[in-house]
């Protein structure tokens, strides 16, 4: 696992293709192919209390924000419209890194935000708009990129 570098760095690099990575003892990894359908984002659930085992100190925010990126990949990408989604967890001793790889979109993915601050009641019962701003504050650092039409989102979680 890198070493991390400023909480949230939003880095171009796919997180598999850091150059200088070694996989240190213990380092327990699991890279899934799903269709993207939304009955699959339970078991990417599944894929992380593989890996970590659901005693895992970290094993509730990771579960939470692989779902949120598996569910963007779903609604967001053209995995949900017929294609397929990748997700790949490694654990690193206490540390965890997850990535979400999808289809891509015409657009890249927006951190956009529901208010729920009373000025609009709309907001404050919206169903989506949460996800990277939930990445945003649990992981401690995260990023994404756009390569050759497909969209790869990772995030990083380390003990506090």
């Amino acid at each position: 696992m890198t070493p991390p570098h400023a909480r949230n760095a939003h880095q171009g690099v796919h997180p598999e293709q850091e150059t200088g990575t070694k996989r240190p003892p213990g380092t327990r990894d699991l890279l899934v192919h799903f269709p993207g359908v939304p009955s699959q984002v339970s078991r990417t659930r599944r894929l992380v209390a593989a890996v970590l085992g659901r005693d895992h100190p970290l094993y509730d925010d990771c579960a939470l924000l692989t779902s949120e990126l598996a569910t963007n990949a779903i609604l967001h990408s053209r995995s949900g419209a017929g294609g397929w989604f990748t997700v790949g967890v490694r654990a690193s001793g206490p540390a965890v890194r997850v990535w979400v790889a999808d289809a891509g979109s015409e657009e890249p993915p927006c951190a956009c935000r529901t208010t729920g601050d009373g000025d609009d009641p709309e907001s404050a019962h919206a169903t989506n708009g949460r996800g990277l701003p939930l990445l945003e504050a649990l992981s401690h650092r995260w990023g994404l990129s756009r390569a050759d039409g497909a969209t790869t989102v990772w995030f990083e979680l380390t003990p506090a």
